[in-house]
């Protein structure tokens, strides 16, 4: 019994410890329902500290939680995610734009492609590039 109850205290004392962070994929995935809710707090749990968005040549600074969250809310679109490509660190998701619960998007229907890069389970980096269409067997 005793032995028992020690592998029982043993295991619980690990089973928090020593788990590995989410995938980039699975991050990329949570950032773009958050978004599509409309739960910008969610979306916004999802970056570091100081992380980078690049959208052409402007490239901001998410200093804060609260700058991770007037980020988010400020996007116009929703994106159901059509395709995505990881590799260790770093995603590439192509998404068809829509309208969000707070706004009416500028291009519903449109491709928009995205490099994220996650590090521990926060993004790093959110990087706008060139659309490009889904290959054929999507997300």
């Amino acid at each position: 019994m005793r032995a028992a109850l020690l592998a029982a205290a043993a295991l619980a004392a690990t089973a928090g410890c020593g788990g590995s962070p989410p995938s980039t994929e699975s991050v990329v995935r949570a950032w773009s329902q958050a978004l599509n809710t409309d739960d910008n707090e969610r979306a916004a749990d999802l970056f570091a500290l100081n992380a980078e968005v690049v959208q052409g040549d402007a490239v901001t600074t998410l200093r804060t939680h609260r700058d991770a969250v007037r980020w988010n809310s400020s996007l116009p679109c929703s994106g159901r995610i059509v395709s995505i490509t990881s590799k260790g660190q770093t995603a590439t998701a192509t998404f068809v734009l829509g309208d969000r619960q707070h706004s009416r998007c500028d291009g519903p229907g449109e491709h928009a492609t995205a490099i994220f890069r996650v590090v521990k389970g926060k993004i790093v980096l959110w990087h706008q590039t060139e659309a490009t269409a889904p290959p054929a067997s999507t997300a």
